[in-house]
């Protein structure tokens, strides 16, 4: 039966996704990897809540709740605030471009080398980091789940190999054959039951805990574990309250207003309008997220404590304790969607990275569009096997889940951010400052958190990952317009309007943008 809602669930979506794309003309460039740029308000939240929301952050997440407690939300709700910047700075300027991927805009600002070296940057973080990790955690979710490896007799890892591969073939599926659109409907489909299923897990567990009443549950909750309420991390936790201030806003800015998996979506918006209300619909239910991807680790501490040994085995372990019967193959659906989402979402981006900034300028630069889209069909595929072989291996990280992709992204997040920031808000800084910054970046971040970090200081008294961040953002920006002041472009850069899309901005962008950070604010001073 759990089986049976899990297949009828997931086909109706796929069937939904197939339809709803017959239309679009996926032999070009725009309606391959930019969905026509047709995309709505609604569409466009919708994509980017579940491309974000994925098993990394619902079992990462809840698994650092399960062992800190309300604290790491800071993850979630601090994106509302990024994702504001995003749609009165950032997105503007994107749209007057008309570029279809970050990298792009850094050919424009910088030169073609430039965009180059990021390009292969995010591909890299792609293939090693991100692929790999959503697999792992999609896996070991749904193995749990489905108890898999009791119900077929094999052993825990090959359960693990096993529904790795089923989701890598399957998400390959969608993000590489059926392109941006196919991708952002059905994450609009699932982003509906997974804020429903979401929020059920938690209410559920309420009621276990309160035998029959969610507000004795709450209760017997807040006041059987008072310390995994409070929201402010002390020097040794996993986000102290000092890095909200530093890198923590840096490592959101940049997921949320750089990172060409989330903001291909906006990117694909039919006009400023609907991507600014889109992006702002998305902040607005991110505010909330903590109530899916916080609360129930809180739950599942309270429920099994020590009993876990891993735990990142903590959300489903709850959804198995609490949910009924009935509705886990639902849920295990949504969580499905969810898996494919952030999957297919990066494959996809990777296709479009590949496709237009390294197959079109280096390999083929004669290609019709339509061998640009065949070539980033066979790149996506190649990287999705890389991604299907990495996986399981995550699973003798010791650092939690959730915590350990943070950590690694640094290596190309604050990197790219830099250039960025400096190449959007500056005139006359050249290339060459670009490429030593990024490089720099890179280079200084690797040695500080994989070699200072467990060589020279592995008692642990070492700077935490954020801050080090903060201060090579500051670092490499000052080195930037250093470099720039000496030798300054010899003309002003200037970004040119493409007029691919109406740029006239949503009237309810500033008052939208300042109601959500009021609410954020209203958070932390709550559970300060």
């Amino acid at each position: 039966m759990q089986f049976a809602a899990f297949l009828f669930f997931t086909g109706l979506v796929a069937v939904i996704a197939f339809l709803s794309t017959r239309k679009t003309d996926e032999g070009t460039a725009d309606g391959y990897f930019l969905g026509g740029r047709s995309l709505t308000g609604p569409v466009i939240a919708g994509s980017l809540l579940l491309t974000n929301l994925s098993t990394e952050q619902i079992v990462g997440l809840n698994g650092s709740a399960f062992e800190e407690g309300i604290l790491v939300m800071a993850w979630e709700t601090l994106a509302a605030l990024a994702m504001v910047v995003t749609a009165i700075v950032l997105l503007p300027r994107y749209l007057k471009g008309g570029i279809s991927t970050v990298p792009q805009f850094l050919e424009e600002r910088y030169d073609k080398t430039t965009k180059t070296i990021t390009s292969a940057l995010f591909l890299s973080g792609y293939a090693i980091v991100l692929l790999p990790i959503v697999l792992y955690s999609g896996g070991l979710a749904i193995y749990t789940m489905f108890d898999i490896h009791t119900q077929l007799g094999i052993s825990e890892m090959s359960a693990l190999w096993l529904t790795v591969w089923c989701i890598g073939i399957a998400g390959s599926l969608y993000g590489v054959f059926g392109g941006l659109k196919a991708v952002a409907v059905s994450d609009s489909i699932n982003a509906i039951g997974l804020l429903i299923g979401g929020l059920l897990i938690p209410v559920f567990g309420l009621l276990a805990i309160g035998e029959g009443s969610i507000l004795e549950g709450i209760n017997t909750l807040m006041q059987s574990n008072p310390d995994k309420f409070k929201a402010l991390g002390g020097p040794k936790a996993s986000v102290p309250f000092s890095t909200i201030f530093t890198g923590m806003m840096l490592v959101q800015l940049f997921y949320w207003g750089t990172n060409q998996a989330i903001i291909q979506r906006a990117l694909a918006a039919k006009n400023l309008v609907e991507g600014q209300k889109g992006l702002l619909l998305a902040a607005f239910f991110k505010i909330l997220g903590p109530l899916i991807v916080v609360l129930p680790g809180i739950i599942a501490w309270h429920m099994f404590g020590d009993e876990l040994t891993n735990k990142d085995q903590a959300y489903p372990m709850l959804v198995s304790a609490v949910l009924p019967s009935y509705l886990i193959g639902f849920f295990a659906a949504v969580l499905f969607g969810a898996i494919l989402s952030s999957f297919n979402s990066a494959l996809n981006s990777s296709v479009t990275l590949f496709g237009l900034d390294i197959y079109k300028a280096y390999i083929k630069p004669e290609a019709s569009e339509r061998q640009v889209v065949r070539a980033g069909k066979t790149f996506g595929l190649a990287l999705a096997l890389i991604a299907m072989c990495i996986a399981p291996l995550i699973s003798y990280v010791e650092d939690g889940l959730f915590k350990y992709l943070q950590e690694v992204n640094g290596c190309y997040s604050i990197p790219i951010l830099t250039i960025i920031v400096v190449g959007y808000f500056t005139k006359y800084v050249p290339a060459i400052a670009a490429k030593i910054a990024i490089i720099s970046g890179v280079v200084l971040y690797s040695i500080s958190q994989f070699v200072l970090k467990p060589i020279v200081f592995k008692d642990g008294d070492y700077l935490h990952f954020l801050h080090v961040m903060a201060i090579l953002f500051v670092f490499n920006v000052c080195l930037m317009l250093i470099i720039g002041a000496i030798k300054p472009r010899k003309e002003a850069f200037a970004l040119a309007y493409s007029r691919e899309v109406d740029i006239s901005p949503w009237k309810g962008t500033i008052p939208a943008g300042l109601a959500i950070s009021a609410m954020v604010l209203s958070i932390y001073f709550c559970f300060a």
